[in-house]
């Protein structure tokens, strides 16, 4: 029995000196031994302070079989989880359940150093600037002692350094069983091990990765289980959708050029009309670039494509990569690098045709634009019928859970987009105490969200508070611009310390909020889940308002396309059931143990004045509420 695991007096006790026997776990881990034993799937919302993670592991360990070889496939939405499930919690469950099984890591291709890249880029920058010498004889001296070849290991190396893409591959640059390197590739034996193991952890763009080359017929990433897991699953249909669609990008094609270039500087000097072909190639697309006349815009190419100037560079395009074709043609076979390059310019002109064929139906068409890029994307409208063939392929478990799965307790919104209405789906509530450890306050007298000025009278509001709490706080916002005008206001209206989203790396900036112990951290995004502050250092979360997605958001507006040929109303049955989810990540933040204490404020009066404020307040724990924020900084003077 899985409860006897989980008693007080259970091998997990024996474990945890300060082990909680919770009936929310022991409830989950029950349920997700009978997904295994009878190979079915399970949905299960665990909300925060469950145990979930302890909750499926425990019995999918136990239910490993070396004889029967049924490997065990763990996926996270996050690289922090990921590490944590495979350095904190397996090492300690792998020793409770007495697993005989071997255990691996396996992350994304763009985290594993590749030796060709970075030989070839030390080359390229043996006149640049000597900081950046520096970093590359480090990075050198770390990849001939690192047995993995994670970037991970490199000390003081932030997530998003400019040198990391120039010192790891993707599909579209890495040379395959052609590269010089391939007997020392990190990627390479990162797969075998994950291949020859019992129990994979991953995460859910790997998943799909998976399944994408499976399609192509050219082998597997991970191997085949009879146990899958999908830890923060409510990412899964937005990552789902990404793979079941396509993409090009302007950095793609600009790479593929700046290749060609290498080849012509180190190989084949003789070749100068396909540097010349090549430089075509890149002026091309940066004119490409141009023609969208805009710093940054997301928005429908079906639409953007019947522009007659976009219709001609589109057409412009097409013809410098059909002659840079015609061009490499004729040196084939002289260089492994540039056969490669060329294999790679037919599938971006084969791709590049279907983009611009924008009359099929069942799909979205959009661009995306930043200031120096473009990317042009198809994606489905539905990806329920092909995750679900996924599903049917192996006879498996299939186990999806998250602390936000469901929209005032009804699963249909995550079910319905991956096809999962077949599944059984559980909820377990938090065991916190929200109605002794929390305060909820939509102020009274707001503007309503977007009127002009509303950040310098959010300022203006939430000083007091703010500096109540002794900093100690979290404002989560839903966009850039007003994540930007707040940090601003408050630098010049607090002495606290004020941090900002984007100045740091993610872990930077909460190692840093910690260690101040009374600063406020101004975020967007990724600040409104995966994030785990425990204990008082994290006194209050205020969120700028209820987190609607724009309308014009690719993957939002193929699900309202999608839902108006199916009749449906998309406003309630997908833009709020998806804008629920979002805020209940976010307020998720505020309660992380159960001796946290906090105060929530969300600066929207449209959860008390119009009627779906109702959808968002039922979705939520049971918190004290109030309209007055002379509660909320009496309720802060409490907290030590």
């Amino acid at each position: 029995m899985i409860s006897s695991f989980f008693s007080p007096s259970g091998a997990l006790s024996q474990k945890l000196p300060h082990f909680i026997a919770r009936d929310a776990q022991v409830e989950m881990a029950d349920a997700v031994v009978n997904a295994i034993k009878s190979k079915q799937k399970l949905v299960v919302e665990a909300e925060t302070g469950t145990g979930k993670t302890f909750a499926y592991l425990a019995p999918a360990l136990l239910s490993f079989d070396k004889q029967a070889s049924s490997k065990i496939i763990i996926s996270t939405g996050s690289k922090a989880l990921q590490e944590q499930l495979f350095l904190k919690d397996l090492p300690l469950l792998v020793e409770a359940t007495n697993f005989t099984g071997t255990v691996t890591l396996l992350k994304g291709r763009s985290n594993y150093l590749c030796n060709e890249r970075l030989n070839r880029f030390m080359l390229e920058s043996r006149h640049k600037e000597k900081a950046l010498q520096i970093e590359l004889v480090k990075i050198k001296n770390w990849s001939l002692s690192t047995k993995t070849g994670d970037i991970a290991e490199i000390d003081n190396l932030a997530e998003d350094a400019f040198i990391i893409p120039a010192i790891t591959s993707n599909n579209d640059n890495c040379l395959g069983r052609d590269c010089p390197s391939f007997d020392d590739c990190f990627i390479v034996k990162a797969r075998k091990k994950a291949m020859q193991s019992d129990l994979v952890v991953i995460n859910h763009h790997l998943f799909f990765a998976d399944l994408a080359v499976k399609e192509t017929g050219f082998g597997e990433l991970m191997p085949e289980a009879g146990v899958y897991i999908f830890d923060e699953a409510h990412q899964l249909p937005d990552i789902a959708s990404l793979y079941f669609g396509e993409s090009l990008s302007s950095r793609q094609i600009l790479e593929l050029a700046k290749e060609i270039d290498f080849v012509y500087r180190t190989e084949m000097r003789e070749a100068k009309q396909m540097s010349k072909a090549a430089e075509q190639l890149r002026m091309t697309v940066l004119d490409f670039r141009l023609a969208f006349a805009t710093d940054k815009e997301t928005g429908s190419w079906r639409d953007k494509l019947r522009e007659p100037a976009m219709k001609h560079h589109a057409q412009r395009l097409l013809q410098v990569m059909n002659f840079l074709n015609e061009v490499i043609c004729d040196l084939l076979g002289k260089s492994e690098v540039l056969d490669h390059c060329f294999e790679r310019l037919n599938q971006f002109t084969l791709l590049f045709k279907k983009l611009n064929s924008v009359n099929e139906s069942g799909f979205s068409y959009w661009f995306d634009c930043s200031k120096q890029h473009f990317s042009l994307n198809i994606t489905p409208l539905s990806v329920a019928q092909r995750f679900q063939l996924e599903c049917q392929k192996k006879e498996a478990a299939w186990i999806f859970t998250s602390a936000t799965l469901s929209v005032k307790g009804r699963f249909d919104h995550f079910t319905e987009l991956l096809g999962l209405q077949d599944s059984q789906c559980l909820q377990l509530s938090s065991p916190f105490d929200y109605a002794k450890q929390t305060l909820f306050v939509v102020p009274r007298l707001l503007p309503e969200p977007g009127t002009p000025g509303l950040a310098e009278k959010l300022v203006e509001l939430l000083a007091p508070v703010i500096r109540a709490s002794k900093g100690r706080c979290f404002f989560l916002c839903t966009s850039h611009s007003m994540m930007n005008q707040l940090a601003a206001g408050f630098r010049q209206t607090l002495t606290l310390p004020v941090l900002q989203q984007g100045e740091k790396s993610k872990q930077a900036l909460l190692d840093e909020f910690v260690s101040h112990g009374n600063a406020l951290l101004v975020a967007t995004g990724s600040f409104w889940e995966g994030v785990d502050v425990r204990g008082q250092v994290l006194s209050c979360v205020i969120i700028d308002k209820i987190p609607f997605t724009s309308p014009d958001e690719p993957l939002l507006k193929a699900r309202i396309e999608d839902a108006q040929l199916k009749g449906k109303d998309p406003f309630m049955q997908v833009q709020l059931p998806q804008a629920v989810i979002t805020f209940k990540q976010g307020v998720g933040r505020l309660i992380r143990a159960e001796q946290d204490r906090g105060v929530l404020i969300v600066c929207d009066n449209r959860l008390v004045t119009r009627k779906y404020g109702n959808l968002f307040l039922n979705s939520l724990p049971c918190m004290p509420r109030t309209r007055s924020l002379e509660n909320a900084i009496e309720f802060l003077k409490t907290i030590d």
